[in-house]
């Protein structure tokens, strides 16, 4: 088995390491990721100019350029074949709700996915990474990984794995929850008097709703949970449909 690891904090992450080894278990493991912090970029891909990647060490290459370079760039220049399974993480923070429309970690698997190929993402809801913690996340990855290789996903599905601090009671398959936050927006001036702007409201919890990613890890559960690329919104076409009939463009 070929394994492509890659996260969106960095080469050098302590997730990022952790799950390279736990990976080893399973397989050759090449870590293709980027050079510095790259979250919150979502499915950013590099388009405006070229990429570098340097091999830091074996099979550690660092990319100056987004999670979803290094899954482009690893697959199509950098292993010697397509990997059996991409796997994105640990990341330093959960990806719950709406996070994972923001998440660089997540968009590395989503990109896996676009190009048929079984992936997961794998976060840690913490703020700080501890050796228990990674531990826990480690062998979560190492078991979702296991039965991906050996069961295999539904063509077009890829997971969103996020394990609780400070240890887990078990596993539960889960739905997108909802984020809260605050819409603060830090103002300030610089030495010259120009103002800046810090993005990045309070996070204010989540909405309780039972089943979701969300309410696992308040549990004290993993939550994995199986997302697709397709945003088709299924129960509005038949509405939608009638607008236009109503105009005279529907066929």
């Amino acid at each position: 088995m070929l394994i492509l690891v890659t996260n969106d904090d960095g080469i050098r992450s302590p997730g990022l390491l952790t799950l390279a080894e736990a990976m080893k278990t399973l397989g050759e493991v090449v870590v293709v990721a980027p050079d510095r912090n790259r979250s919150a970029v979502g499915h950013a891909l590099t388009l405006d100019h070229p990429l570098r990647a340097d091999l830091v060490e074996d099979n550690h290459y660092a990319v100056d350029g987004t999670p979803s370079d290094c899954v482009n760039l690893g697959i199509h220049g950098l292993l010697r074949c397509r990997p059996d399974l991409v796997v994105s993480g640990i990341n330093c923070g959960s990806n719950l709700g709406d996070d994972i429309t923001y998440s660089g970690t997540v968009s590395a698997a989503l990109e896996a996915n676009l190009m048929g190929l079984p992936a997961f993402a794998v976060s840690l809801d913490v703020s700080s990474f501890n050796r228990q913690d990674l531990a826990v996340a480690g062998e979560a990855a190492a078991l979702v990984a296991r039965k991906i290789l050996t069961e295999c996903l539904e063509p077009g599905v890829f997971l969103n794995v996020n394990v609780p601090s400070g240890g887990a009671s078990g596993m539960k398959l889960t739905r997108q929850g909802r984020r809260r936050y605050g819409e603060a927006i830090v103002v300030n001036r610089d030495p010259r008097g120009r103002a800046y702007y810090w993005l990045g409201g309070e996070d204010l919890g989540y909405e309780d709703i039972p089943g979701t990613d969300c309410m696992a890890i308040q549990q004290g559960l993993v939550s994995v949970t199986p997302l697709h690329a397709d945003m088709t919104h299924e129960n509005s076409l038949t509405t939608l449909n009638a607008w236009l009939e109503q105009e005279g463009f529907s066929r």
